[in-house]
């Protein structure tokens, strides 16, 4: 079933197996060959009149001088706005920049490109309150349909719930030409769903989270269409890109429908944005952020296969706890992440207050009267050899060490990654049982 067709199908509609109406403002999904070609035609179908365009220098040059001719030649009206930097990161100086630049006369949005791009139209789109139609440049993310934008604010990543586009346009002409490290890094974060689905559940169990089976199987069977396709997307095979290409949109789908970023990533997302803020805080290096996830994937991996037939040890736990200096990590944490940890700790004093001694017994009771549903649901991540296999066949970094970034600091990475924000996920889960010394791993 095509992403238009499942839309079609379950968008607005109370689900059996949730009893939520899942719902999203994506209208349709256009793949093909030349099918940029229709965005005149997708305008008409919302009244505009005049179009904002937006892109960044790379963006432009792959398909944005396109979508401007396509106009001209349609005899629409449009105003362009094409970021100058070499480097666009998704910060408070990017979304400024779109706005102020803003041409109030426009009446849709249209963005041309892939991950900052998307997320900076989306912040533009809640603001402006205007149909937003996504020109997809590349096959290698999946917030083309989702609801959250990964934004930087104050040097913290964060992710922020506001528009999503009504239109996801990919055309294979162009997804084919993508560079083959953005392809690649598609891959990667379609890898890390894994981790995202296995982790949700276990919210739900730990926590009792929302859940919802039905939009669980369709990451699931995106995840497959994107690994059943990996050897024909590195070919430019016609067929595998939209494969690919559709996977990565279902999977915005399925946040939008959950109504958060749960379906699609957990810890091995937040060992990337802390590379991510590190770099920002310190200039060490960085890899796009497919690329960090699918390496953080493997190392999650090897957690996950060692948590297997693990017999938790209540005792344990309860000492671990007892014992932990919770001021002496919260001074770890601000040396480590620099601006970003100090604002992590706040979170936690103020609100989260994950480390809690009353509230950790509640969870452990959770997790040792539920360890058995927990371990099959363990058993679904993938064994890190498995997933090794698949970067192997696209010749993707498999290592921290391959993207420059130095393995000493992994210890110290999985422990902050349970201060991103209040999200239940296997470095938490490790420190309720008491296995914080897991994460000495390099």
């Amino acid at each position: 079933m095509s992403v238009s067709a499942y839309i079609e199908a379950h968008n607005h509609k109370l689900c059996d197996c949730c009893g939520k109406v899942h719902a999203t403002p994506v209208d349709e999904v256009i793949v093909g060959n030349g099918v940029i070609a229709r965005i005149p035609e997708v305008m008409s179908r919302y009244g505009a009149k005049k179009a904002f365009v937006i892109a960044d220098r790379n963006t432009q040059a792959a398909a944005g001088e396109a979508v401007c001719k396509i106009l001209e030649e349609g005899g629409v009206a449009y105003t362009s706005f094409v970021f100058p930097q070499e480097i666009l990161e998704p910060d408070e100086q990017a979304v400024g920049s779109v706005a102020l630049h803003f041409d109030r006369s426009c009446d849709i949005l249209i963005a041309v490109g892939s991950g900052v791009i998307n997320d900076v139209t989306k912040i533009l789109r809640s603001l402006v309150k205007l149909p937003f139609i996504i020109v997809g440049t590349a096959p290698s993310m999946d917030g083309y349909a989702s609801d959250s934008s990964s934004m930087v604010r104050n040097g913290w990543k964060v992710s922020l719930y506001n528009g999503v586009a009504n239109v996801v346009i990919g055309d294979l002409e162009i997804l084919k030409k993508a560079p083959l490290d953005m392809v690649k890094s598609g891959i990667g974060d379609m890898l890390a769903k894994y981790i995202g689905i296995c982790e949700w559940q276990i919210a739900r169990i730990v926590k009792g989270e929302y859940y919802c089976p039905m939009i669980a199987e369709l990451v699931r069977s995106s995840i497959q269409a994107c690994v059943d396709n990996v050897d024909g997307l590195l070919k430019g095979e016609d067929e595998a890109i939209s494969a690919v290409f559709e996977g990565l949109v279902g999977v915005g789908v399925a946040m939008s429908f959950a109504g958060s970023s749960r379906p699609a990533s957990g810890v091995e997302h937040y060992l990337s944005h802390v590379w991510d803020m590190r770099g920002l805080a310190f200039g060490t290096p960085t890899a796009s952020h497919g690329t960090q996830c699918a390496i953080a994937t493997v190392i999650t991996a090897r957690l996950y296969e060692r948590l297997r037939g693990y017999t938790p040890d209540r005792e344990k736990a309860l000492a671990a706890v007892a014992s932990f200096d919770v001021e002496d990590w919260y001074r770890q944490l601000c040396t480590f992440m620099g601006a970003a940890g100090e604002g992590m700790v706040t979170l936690d004093r103020t609100s989260e207050k994950k480390y809690d001694p009353e509230l950790h017994k509640e969870r452990l009771e959770q997790i040792l009267s539920h360890w058995d549903e927990i371990q099959k649901v363990v058993e679904e991540v993938p064994s890190a050899a498995y997933l090794e296999g698949i970067l192997d066949r696209i010749e993707a970094p498999k290592t921290m060490a391959e993207i420059g970034i130095d393995p000493g600091i992994l210890p110290l990475t999985l422990r902050a990654s349970k201060d991103i924000r209040d999200k239940y996920v296997l470095s938490r889960l490790l420190w309720d049982l008491g296995l914080e010394d897991w994460m000495d791993m390099e």
